[in-house]
Order: C-alpha cells, then sequence, then structure tokens
C-alpha cells in the first residue's frame, strides 16, 4: 500500500516554494523530475528535539562512522554505489515489493540504474551524506583525522579510514533536511555491521540539520508498521492531511487501521 493524497509536479525549486509544500505534507519522490506527492508525512521539530538515553546508547554502538554531505549531482559516482543500494533493498523488502517499486518495468525495489539517474543527474534530491569507517586503531607514527559522531576529534591512536559504510539521499533547503533514501553496505568485509547501523546514520543526520540551523527534519511517510522505528524522535509531528499533529497513540491507531484494511 502507498498511501497518497495527492500528487503535483513543480518547475520552480526555490527553498521558499519547497518548505511551503512540504509543510502541507508533500515530499518529493524518484519517479520524476519536480514529483511530489502529499502523504501521511512525518518531520522532526528540531527545536523540540533531544536524544534520548536510547539514541545516546545507538550513537555510542556507532560512533566509529563518519559522514561528509556532497552535493548531488555526485562526481564520485561509480558502479558499487547503486549495487549497495539495489543489494539492500532487495535484502531489506524484497524484489518487487510493490509498494516500494518506482523502477519501471524492473520487477526491482530499487534499480541500480534509479540510483545512478539520481545521484548524477538534477533531479529531486540535491545532497547525498556519505558515511565511512572513521575510526580504527593506527600503527604508530601514523596521522590521525578520525571523525566521532561526524565531528572531528584528533587522536594519535585513531586514523580516518576511508571504507564506504552507507549513503542517504537527501533534500536540503535553508529550513529542512529531507533524510530520504538510506542504503548502507550489509556485507562489509572490514566492518562487524552492528544493528543499529541504519539508526546511528538517522541520529547523525538529524543532528547535523539541529547543528544547521534547521527547523525540520522528514522522515518520510507513515503508511504502515515498518514506519514505527521512525516514532521514537523527541519533537515528533504527523501529517493528517490538513494539519500537522504530535499525538503519537493517534498515530499509531491509524497505521493499524491501514494493515487491516490491506489485509
Amino acid at each position: 500500500m502507498y498511501l497518497n493524497w495527492n500528487a503535483l509536479t513543480i518547475d520552480v525549486f526555490s527553498d521558499n516554494k519547497i518548505n511551503s509544500l512540504y509543510n502541507e505534507g508533500y515530499l518529493f519522490t524518484r519517479t520524476g523530475k519536480g514529483d511530489m506527492y502529499q502523504t501521511r508525512s512525518i518531520r522532526i521539530d528540531l527545536s523540540k528535539f533531544e536524544l534520548s538515553s536510547e539514541n545516546k546508547r545507538v550513537l555510542k554502538k556507532t560512533e566509529d562512522i563518519g559522514f561528509k554531505v556532497y552535493d548531488i549531482p555526485y562526481e564520485k559516482y561509480d558502479w558499487s554505489i547503486g549495487k549497495m543500494a539495489k543489494d539492500f533493498y532487495e535484502t531489506r523488502f524484497g524484489r518487487g515489493t510493490p509498494a516500494l517499486n518506482r523502477a519501471k518495468g524492473s520487477g526491482l525495489v530499487f534499480s541500480a540504474n534509479k540510483i545512478k539517474e539520481l545521484l548524477t543527474t538534477k533531479h529531486n534530491f540535491n545532497k547525498l551524506f556519505v558515511y565511512s569507517l572513521s575510526l580504527r586503531e593506527a600503527p604508530e607514527g601514523d596521522e590521525a583525522i578520525p571523525s566521532k559522531n561526524g565531528i572531528a576529534t584528533p587522536s594519535t591512536s585513531l586514523r580516518a579510514r576511508n571504507d564506504s559504510v552507507g549513503y542517504v539521499i537527501c533534500h536540503e533547503t535553508n529550513e529542512l533536511l529531507h533524510y530520504s533514501y538510506p542504503f548502507y553496505n550489509l556485507d562489509l568485509k572490514s566492518y562487524v555491521l552492528s544493528p543499529n547501523t541504519g539508526m546511528g546514520m538517522m541520529l547523525q543526520a538529524i543532528i547535523y540539520a539541529q547543528k544547521q540551523g534547521k527547523k525540520y527534519v522528514y522522515l518520510g511517510s507513515a503508511k504502515d508498521a515498518k514506519a514505527k522505528y521512525k516514532l521514537q524522535f523527541a519533537g515528533l509531528e504527523w501529517f493528517d492531511g490538513k494539519t500537522w499533529q504530535t499525538d503519537l497513540e493517534e498515530l499509531k491507531q491509524q497505521i493499524m487501521q491501514n494493515k487491516q484494511q490491506a489485509d
């Protein structure tokens, strides 16, 4: 099921225009340039966001992952990025899942070609968060420039590593960050994958947006039970079709109703 109340295509990509439409529950899609759909969008009001004890635990578990933000089109794109995304979405959501299938005629949840299109052309997303291993023990005498939760913290016993852990395709304006399509390496030989990796990546992006003075981080939609992991953050709001709400129990009830209707 893909919860879609309305759709439109824009040709003006100013921050003011995009901020206004996101505030009306619209989100950018990956179907075509300017395509947006109105849905049960969820966002974090960053003026109310604080790390919970669970958030801090996750950050501690994933503190060896750092990130950098790059503009899209991404000049360093290569085929391995598209393959990582394809493998991730097939493994996590299954090949050909209808609700996620936007690769026309491919039968894939998210094709490598679609990732290439999103990252190498001026599409609907303008920022790529690149996550890599950044805290590792270094031989004595090595220069250390590690990053701890995205913040540089020099150390004589650690060094930076360029092992790519994952990526997130985003849209950023002066007021918001839309954390849209995350994916990460499920078979990284040089890194013991933590079950907290995905949440750690998301938390680092939220902290980044807060430090950049953004008003909101948008986390996509809450259409079914798979979105429950997004509901744990302080300052969470959801769009009910007309206005923004903060009652999470009501949101959970609506998600359950959608599940029953789908069944």
